[in-house]
């Protein structure tokens, strides 16, 4: 196992045995496990490894793995509310999910989604031009976690 290996699989693990509420958090237990790295390598290899944030039971953010988050995902990152103004979409997630769901919108590069812009909750998702409301309804339907109204 080389050095980036041993490094992520050390990060898996403080995720999953601590309470880490940023990267500055993750930053400090990883230098103190003897892996002295930069910010902007924490921030790709948490990239890389998909470390979400979520609330925890005191409703505060964690990191957590996407294999611990999934539950608390699945049940908490449906949208509660999808309208369009114009050719524009507004998304409602609830608190804390905007960002990891318009990531997974981005990172499928759809081809009826220009772009994407997310706050806490809400999602501004930018159709392409020549798509209906049903069609970039229907494209984000997946990455929402249901059949949405057009």
């Amino acid at each position: 196992m080389n050095s980036k290996e041993q490094r992520l699989q050390v990060i898996c693990n403080i995720v999953r045995e601590e309470t880490i509420r940023s990267q500055e958090d993750l930053l400090k237990s990883l230098c103190s496990k003897g892996y002295d790295v930069t910010q902007a390598t924490l921030s790709r290899d948490m990239r890389q490894l998909k470390i979400v944030k979520r609330h925890d039971t005191n409703d505060l953010y964690v990191y957590a793995l996407p294999d611990t988050a999934a539950t608390a995902e699945s049940a908490m990152a449906k949208p509660l509310h999808i309208e369009y103004s114009g050719s524009l979409a507004v998304v409602k997630t609830r608190p804390g999910y905007a960002m990891g769901i318009a990531s997974d919108i981005d990172a499928h590069a759809l081809d009826e989604v220009l772009g994407t812009i997310a706050g806490d909750d809400t999602i501004l998702i930018i159709p392409r031009e020549g798509y209906s409301r049903a069609q970039v309804t229907a494209a984000l339907a997946p990455f929402l976690g249901r059949t949405l109204p057009a």
